[in-house]
């Protein structure tokens, strides 16, 4: 995260302010809220709309400190196949350790340096990183929730015909298709050449 970036989230998310100055000892929980004026506020492209609850305990180590995230609840995001806005649970804990230094610096992905004369991180931007981390990487509807207009507009784009239940004829989607319709498709495409093989018997 560049340091400007970081001074504006700072700026516009003092609700999020963890300061570590004269941290006593033992475990400090923190509990918060996000809905979509958090999201609206933070601008990020992969997630716009949600409601969740962030409970964090922070611990001192020595000279670090130990950040313990647990995120649960729904956003809404777009359906990979119909691109009509789709619930999607989160449910993920991720972990974060913060040392003093000079200045700001990311050390790694769960290691991080603040300035040691500020002595407070801001966790705004880290919470929504966690959120769009833990999105699966495809996402749809479940089956019969997409949009009708565009998955007859998807179908046109398909190869593997199916048959729906009310025998209406679908394409599926050659991206999802499962191991059985696979071996399926395999039996039904075998080299004729090998057929004429068939029923000989050959001498062990």
């Amino acid at each position: 995260m560049h340091r400007l970036f970081f001074d504006t989230i700072v700026a516009k998310f003092s609700l999020y302010n963890i300061s570590l100055k004269n941290f006593s000892p033992g475990v400090h929980s923190y509990s918060f809220a996000l809905d979509k004026k958090f999201f609206d506020a933070i601008d990020g492209e992969e997630v716009r709309k949600g409601t969740l609850k962030v409970d964090l305990k922070v611990r001192k180590v020595a000279a670090t400190y130990e950040f313990d995230f647990d995120i649960h609840g729904m956003i809404q995001i777009p359906c990979d196949r119909c691109l009509d806005e789709m619930d999607q649970e989160i449910d993920t804990h991720n972990r974060l350790i913060v040392k003093m230094g000079k200045e700001y610096s990311e050390e790694s992905d769960e290691i991080v340096v603040i300035p040691e004369e500020e002595g407070e991180i801001n966790i705004a931007w880290f919470l929504y990183e966690f959120i769009a981390l833990s999105i699966p990487i495809k996402h749809v509807h479940e089956p019969g929730k997409c949009n009708r207009t565009m998955t007859k507009k998807l179908r046109k784009h398909t190869v593997i015909p199916i048959k729906e239940e009310e025998g209406e004829e679908e394409e599926k989607d050659p991206l999802v298709e499962d191991d059985a319709d696979f071996e399926e498709n395999q039996q039904d495409t075998t080299d004729p050449r090998w057929d004429i093989l068939k029923g000989l018997e050959l001498d062990e």
